[in-house]
């Protein structure tokens, strides 16, 4: 059967910023297959040149206004690395309790409003709210819950504010610890309910495979968001670590013609991070009631099907909701002691790797003696997703030609696969390409 199709989607929807779905196919031959990102670039790696240690984290967090604690932490890690700051036991546990925070909100706005939709059949969450009140009401309150917890930590959620280079500026107390964990407690129906309702509706995931390589980060020591090592998987199981100082061997970013931001590769012609990335690399670290969701959703080690990344985020969902409240009793049973910031030891160079909602997000500064940022540089999870999200689409549109699937059912699946990376297109858009005419 000859096929013309014409797919032009200008500015994907249920995503941040603006990417662009082109596909031309004349008599059943793919003629052109690209997603474009289209957005300015914003050049926060020249904003924190000449600011001040502390001033860094605070620019740096505006990058994004969903992972704005990852980049808070990311930020205030590299900074750390260049200053020969180690910070105390206590500071990491409240980090991490942050980090999680951060995951739990974020996932759960992916999978409810953005995702839930597609396998729902409706353009947005708006109609949802008056077909199925209660479950848009329970993601609210979810939300809620992330929000508060996260406050308490960091101050705030949106561009945290206690979380600086050497510790917290501002400690949360024990009995505000208690009062949150009995919140987070207290919402453990809501939890097993959106459980309920993902298992109800995975059977309307696509059933779709492209075997790439996995990046995220890694420890021995838990299922790692805010600390360790650079990991990746390849489909035949390979695994390779590199050190968090080393990213740029392991990013190696390149510019195409169709995006204004950079693209990623490794060990394969593209790699992912995120949610399934990490599910990928560090399964084994899952705490068990994580394990039991991903096995009632049927997600296993290693899964090539993009689409799954949105149930990798329902398993990560249950993971930081029980890890939370571990975290919570062991701040509460310790006490919080006020330990001061941790100064700097040396001015230098340091990097840093913290997990996001979309992936692995990297940090580096250079700081002079007088602890005056004279460097920096970020690598976004979704910038490194790009060219795996136009990979995906080279192989996806051949195998949905071979179905014979029209035009707009072409268009719902590419659009479906571009939103289950959960994309934050604006911050990934680090690049510009400049032409002089003489």
């Amino acid at each position: 059967m000859s096929q013309n199709i014409q797919i032009n989607v200008h500015h994907v929807t249920r995503v941040e910023g603006h990417g662009n779905i082109v596909v031309n196919v004349a008599n059943g031959k793919v003629e052109k297959c690209e997603w474009q990102v289209p957005e300015a670039p914003r050049f926060f790696e020249a904003m924190v040149r000449g600011r001040h240690y502390s001033e860094v984290a605070r620019i740096t967090s505006r990058i994004c206004g969903i992972c704005s604690v990852g980049h808070t932490l990311a930020s205030v890690k590299a900074t750390e690395a260049a200053l020969g700051i180690h910070v105390t036991p206590q500071t990491v546990k409240l980090r991490t309790l942050l980090k999680h925070a951060e995951n739990f909100d974020s996932h759960v706005l992916h999978v409810y409003f953005l995702v839930a939709p597609d396998l729902l059949g409706v353009p947005s969450v708006m109609p949802l709210a008056a077909t199925h009140g209660a479950v848009v009401a329970r993601a609210l309150a979810l939300k809620r819950l992330a929000h508060e917890w996260g406050s308490l930590i960091g101050g705030r959620t949106t561009h945290p504010t206690t979380a600086v280079p050497g510790g917290f500026s501002k400690l949360p107390t024990v009995a505000e610890l208690s009062a949150m964990r009995k919140k987070l407690a207290d919402a453990a129906p809501d939890v097993t309910a959106t459980l309920d309702t993902i298992a109800a509706l995975a059977g309307k995931i696509p059933a779709f495979s492209r075997p790439t390589e996995y990046m995220a980060v890694t420890s021995a020591r838990e299922y790692a968001l805010y600390d360790g090592d650079v990991q990746t998987v390849l489909p035949d199981g390979n695994k390779k670590k590199y050190a968090v100082a080393d990213y740029r061997t392991c990013t190696n970013e390149y510019v195409v013609p169709q995006s204004t931001a950079k693209y990623s590769k490794n060990r394969m012609g593209s790699y992912a991070a995120g949610a399934l990335a990490r599910f990928n690399n560090n399964y084994e670290q899952l705490r068990p009631e994580a394990k039991g969701v991903a096995e009632r959703l049927g997600l296993k080690p290693l899964c090539a099907n993009p689409y799954m990344n949105s149930v990798a985020q329902v398993v990560e969902i249950a993971h930081s909701y029980y890890e939370a409240l571990r975290l919570f009793d062991e701040l509460i049973k310790d006490g919080i002691r006020d330990e001061g910031l941790v100064t700097p030891a040396r001015y230098g160079t340091g990097a840093s790797a913290v997990e996001v909602p979309r992936g692995i997000l990297f940090h580096e500064y250079t700081y002079d003696s007088d602890g005056m940022c004279q460097a920096g540089n970020c690598i976004i999870p979704t910038n490194q997703n790009h060219a795996n999200i136009q990979h995906d689409f080279e192989a996806l549109v051949p195998a949905l030609l071979a179905k014979n699937m029209g035009e707009s059912d072409m268009t719902l699946m590419l659009e479906m696969l571009v939103r289950s990376y959960d994309p934050c297109v604006s911050c990934s858009t680090h690049y510009l390409d400049v032409s002089f005419v003489r």
